[in-house]
């Protein structure tokens, strides 16, 4: 137990603990720059530069479509009369449950030449050729950006309707008595306050789009992840792949200084909302518009997608199908519970850590440790890679000297690798959930058990932990779903013949047949709604 622990054996844990998970990625850096001095010069001579270009595009294209979709969607729910408006509410959320690689092979299936739309429109219009019509190519750079933007806007759309509804009504009150009306305090007014939730939804949306390797792999668009990717497993050069995550790692830590500095001069409005809200009130024709512009982005982003799932899934299944299922299913579930386990045990040791203890940088462990997330799943593989790989040949080497059995790649050929990076990754999550409910804890309970005579122990075991159990299930709950569907950091490090769901389904879909894995694919997007539901709920309550 932690409590066994005295305070400074407690700090020496808790730093040791935000050490072992920071160092992959310090060594990956390390070697990146290293590399880059004998081989960015040639990268960019070469490809370096195009591929900024399109990661770039990318970002600025799916912000600017996410932010669209995003904070419109959040106009409308929160500052408008829309029908439908409680069902909208919760439905706008449901398409962060789609990864965005299934829904761009569905909607390529769909509009290719040799998908349904096509071929109706030939039968339609006795078309004999691609040379007798034009048709878009969904399978370019702004194809993958609206293919990004309609699973990811949600994030923007939640963070943003949120920061609306916690508006304090006075304000708006006063606004009105300056003169303004409706409308104008939702420009002059309620956007500016909800200026700092709109950024950070946006950095967060910028930083899945840079870590995204799926959908770009599948619409052929060169980025910085597909890059590393390609040059680890392609041309099997470590060097030039770590130079190349160091890049995006690089380009990831300018977003996140641009963003915070963006945000150094604003203030989060946080006041409970105290009276009635005015809502601008539309017209029949507005109400009708702007319901079909909401109902759009949940039928694109979720509804349509998740219906073809179906009907494949109808179509397509068999016993061979369900046993490839079971097999996937079982190595899915054993790496993400393990995953969520460690992952929760840490945010419970750093966060009561910083609780109970009253030094001055207590909160430097769970910093440190929650970084993770910032990170694109490629770049941690390579991290993990990068560490436990030269590990394991030293190990292997010292074992031929004394004539040992050689254990083998005992970290970087095992699930351990893949477990370590889904917690480096997704501890953030955990850390975020524990301390939410920390602090739900009054600080009495801290002081009041230890004049019962209670040491440590007893206080932790027996008042924390069974305050802390929904807080301990929630965080389990949400490391046990990202990491089911956590797929660039699988691509990389999973063992051999070692297939997650995620990892099967992105290599049909590589394969152009999705069908064979649409119950895989079904049951990933149902895991993917259990955190929205949950995150539904403990709004409205």
């Amino acid at each position: 137990m932690i409590a066994l622990f005295n305070q400074r054996k407690w700090t020496f844990l808790s730093y040791f603990i935000a050490l072992v998970m920071i160092i992959p990625v310090l060594i990956m850096l390390v070697d990146g720059i290293d590399a880059s001095t004998q081989l960015f010069g040639h990268l960019w001579q070469t490809v370096l530069p195009s591929y900024l270009k399109n990661t770039i595009l990318l970002g600025v294209f799916v912000v600017l479509l996410s932010l669209f979709f995003g904070v419109s969607s959040a106009v409308l729910i929160s500052q408008t009369n829309i029908l439908f408006k409680q069902h909208l509410r919760w439905l706008l959320l449901l398409p962060l449950a789609m990864p965005a690689y299934l829904v761009a092979y569905l909607y390529t299936d769909l509009f290719d030449y040799a998908g349904p739309v096509q071929r109706t429109l030939r039968e339609w219009f006795n078309w004999q050729s691609p040379n007798d019509y034009w048709f878009f190519d969904i399978r370019t750079l702004f194809g993958a950006a609206i293919m990004l933007s309609l699973v990811l806007y949600p994030y923007i759309y939640m963070l943003t309707r949120g920061a609306f509804e916690q508006q304090d009504q006075n304000l708006m009150r006063a606004s009105r008595l300056l003169g303004l009306n409706v409308k104008q305090t939702l420009f002059r007014v309620a956007l500016p306050l909800a200026r700092p939730a709109i950024a950070v939804s946006a950095s967060l949306v910028l930083m899945e789009t840079l870590a995204d390797f799926a959908t770009v792999q599948y619409f052929s668009v060169n980025t910085l992840t597909t890059a590393i990717y390609d040059t680890w497993l392609g041309y099997g050069d470590m060097a030039a792949a770590n130079a190349l995550a160091s890049v995006l790692m690089l380009l990831i830590l300018f977003v996140i200084v641009l963003e915070q500095r963006g945000r150094a001069g604003l203030r989060h409005q946080s006041a409970r909302p105290n009276m009635q809200k005015d809502l601008i009130q539309l017209s029949s024709i507005q109400q009708l518009l702007a319901s079909i512009f909401c109902w759009a982005l949940v039928i694109l982003g979720f509804a349509l997608p998740f219906a073809l799932l179906i009907a494949m899934a109808i179509e397509y299944s068999n016993v061979e199908q369900l046993t490839r299922l079971l097999d996937t299913g079982v190595n899915s579930v054993k790496v993400s519970v393990i995953a969520a386990t460690v992952a929760v045990i840490i945010a419970l040791v750093l966060g009561l850590y910083q609780r109970l203890h009253g030094h001055k940088f207590r909160h430097v462990p769970q910093q440190i440790s929650g970084f993770g997330y910032a990170i694109p799943g490629t770049v941690l593989a390579m991290a993990m890679l990068s560490t436990f790989g030269p590990f394991d040949h030293w190990l292997n080497d010292v074992a031929e000297f004394l004539a040992w059995q050689q254990p083998g790649l005992i970290l970087s050929g095992t699930i351990f690798a893949m477990i370590f990076a889904f917690v480096v990754r997704f501890s953030a999550i955990a850390n975020g959930t524990i301390a939410s409910g920390i602090k739900q804890i009054p600080q009495s309970l801290d002081y009041a058990p230890a004049t019962l005579g209670m040491g440590l122990t007893k206080t932790i075991t027996r008042v924390h932990l069974p305050i802390l159990k929904p807080a301990v299930f929630v965080a389990w709950l949400l490391v046990f779903v990202e990491s089911m569907k956590e797929l660039s950091a699988v691509l990389l490090l999973r063992p051999f013949n070692f297939e997650t769901l995620s990892s099967q389904i992105y290599q049909l879909i590589s394969d152009e047949m999705l069908e064979q894995g649409a119950l895989g694919a079904i049951l990933i997007v149902l895991f993917g709604l259990l955190p929205i539901i949950l995150l539904n709920r403990k709004r409205e309550h």
